[in-house]
């Protein structure tokens, strides 16, 4: 599996392009702007990209995912909560303060469990709500997607609508916390760092700490 981040957007969205290295198919997770960044990198590797999965809908992360299927023909992956979410009125209102272009319909809703294959390579759907209500982290070990549920040394927010404190931190300690220590921790932003590994934050992140 290959994994290549690119900070984008002027939130800082780290984006990510996965791939399969016998295939070339591969997916991208969160592209949250620079779109012509993004479909450069993926054609300089000759890449078939066959989902663009949103770890959750807040419009930073879903802003690119209709200039990239236009241009791919990807099918637009999230969590079924998170679709239906983020398909109500008054919260696409309250999040088009932004300013950012929405994104087009979900084409593929996925459950906790569920697995996305492209090529040869997996990645197992972990629900972590907390967030938003539908938000995912993506995992194939050692890798780990976290969106904007587990950061470098930090946590998601959840002062916006549909956010939750307490779910956020039980999907961190009991979902994320006992996956094995040398996973690699691929976060949503790059606040304290562009990678972690589970071990690393179930010792030092202050907020799981309590230090």
């Amino acid at each position: 599996m290959r994994v290549k981040q690119m900070m984008v957007g002027m939130m800082g969205v780290c984006c990510y392009i996965v791939a399969c290295d016998e295939t070339k198919e591969a997916v991208i997770i969160d592209p949250g702007g620079n779109e012509d960044d993004i479909l450069t990198a993926c054609q300089q590797e000759n890449l078939k990209v066959k989902y663009i999965v949103n770890t959750h809908g807040h419009p930073d992360h879903v802003c690119g995912n209709r200039q990239l299927k236009e241009a791919t023909g990807a099918e637009i992956v999230m969590h079924s909560a998170d679709a239906d979410f983020f398909s109500q009125s008054s919260v696409e209102q309250f999040f088009s303060q932004l300013g950012l272009p929405a994104s087009p319909p979900v084409d593929k809703r996925v459950e906790d469990g569920d697995t996305l294959t492209f090529g040869n390579e997996t990645l197992k759907v972990i629900l972590t709500p907390g967030h938003t209500p539908g938000g995912i982290c993506l995992y194939s070990h050692p890798n780990l997607f976290t969106g904007d549920t587990l950061f470098a040394g930090g946590v998601g927010r959840t002062d916006f609508p549909g956010g939750n404190t307490q779910q956020m931190m039980t999907s961190i300690k009991e979902r994320l916390l006992s996956l094995p220590p040398d996973t690699i921790v691929w976060p949503g932003h790059g606040y304290g760092g562009d990678r972690s590994t589970i071990g690393q934050e179930k010792t030092g992140n202050p907020f799981i700490t309590g230090g």
